[in-house]
């Protein structure tokens, strides 16, 4: 089966539920436009901005899964907070590479690990369950649009 990307999430501050949409414009350096990270209102903003790591995250479909029949939740992926949701493709393999989505090229920088508001918020299980399966930060290299549906390719 090839790789795609199933959701795209987005909140426009901290603390709010993320929502669907269909297409994503990125900005090279930024993040999604209308994002609360783009808009510099996510809950680690300020902490991250430093790391230069912030733009866009990613989680598998297949570890949401595998979570919620292991803990017998049935947690949306939006709770998961992060932006992106794919099938069928490692992101822990992409620490480190570059990779794209139509002709926009990311930068896999570094796993994007459970934190502590997440586990207050969905519970112990999803800090203990998720080490080193939350997902991946990356960095955008350029700017450009993206949809629901389209694949990863590693470059």
């Amino acid at each position: 089966m090839p790789n795609k990307i199933k959701e795209i999430l987005i909140a426009s501050e901290s603390k709010v539920k993320l929502f669907n949409i269909q297409e994503a414009k990125v900005e090279k350096g930024k993040g999604i436009v209308g994002d609360r990270y783009y808009l510099e209102k996510g809950s680690f903003s300020k902490l991250l901005k430093e790391k230069d790591d912030f733009h866009i995250t990613f989680i598998e479909q297949e570890e949401i899964d595998a979570f919620n029949k292991k803990t017998n939740l049935n947690y949306s992926n939006d709770l998961f907070r992060r932006n992106i949701v794919t099938q069928g493709i490692k992101l822990n393999d992409l620490v480190g590479k570059r990779f794209k989505i139509n002709d926009i090229e990311f930068l896999g920088m570094r796993l994007c690990e459970p934190c502590k508001f997440l586990s207050l918020e969905l519970g112990e299980e999803f800090l203990n369950q998720m080490i080193h399966k939350a997902g991946l930060r990356a960095r955008i290299l350029s700017s450009g649009n993206f949809s629901v549906g389209e694949s990863i390719e590693i470059l």
